[in-house]
């Protein structure tokens, strides 16, 4: 026969393995929710690492243009010769070593680059050191290249504009 206390014994062991179980279940379900959601947090570390280093990738980018910007700015109204385009001819070589590694900015850099080489083929030709009297129609074919010039200018201006829009635009994507 059972005495009370070893029916006590095995009502104690019971209800001690009962709470192990219940207690192993919680902790195994915790342990799983645990890592669920780490692993949802290093999916999301890991996509904003990605994004910053498009950005960094893009602010580089985005000083090269301001800086093509700015110095095809102080040209502005100025027929300027071949000497004075080193800063734009420099720039949009680096812009070209970058267009074809960025498939998302492609379109515009490829664009950039073509009205940086339209607007250097514009460069007057040297008139020398000595000031001499130009002939008329020598005078009119300076001022319809000096005014090809201003037109080659304002188109990089605007290619310009557009592929800083387009960066502004992936980085809020």
């Amino acid at each position: 026969m059972l005495t009370s206390t070893t029916a006590l014994a095995i009502g104690t062991s019971a209800g001690t393995l009962t709470v192990t179980a219940v207690s192993a279940l919680l902790m195994g379900a915790l342990g799983a929710y645990t890592l669920l959601h780490h692993k949802q947090v290093f999916a999301w570390m890991k996509k904003i690492r990605r994004s910053d280093e498009a950005n960094a990738e893009l602010d580089k980018l985005d000083g090269w243009l301001a800086d093509l910007y700015k110095a095809q700015c102080r040209r502005a109204k100025k027929p300027s010769l071949n000497e004075d385009f080193e800063d734009i001819s420099e720039i949009g070589n680096m812009i070209k070593g970058v267009a074809d590694h960025l498939d998302s900015l492609r379109n515009e850099l490829v664009q950039v680059v073509e009205r940086v080489e339209e607007y250097l083929d514009t460069a007057l030709p040297e008139l020398g050191t000595e000031v001499k009297q130009v002939p008329a129609q020598e005078h009119r074919a300076l001022l319809v290249k000096a005014m090809r010039q201003e037109a080659a200018r304002s188109e990089l201006a605007r290619s310009l504009i557009t592929a800083q829009q387009k960066i502004r635009l992936l980085r809020r994507a």
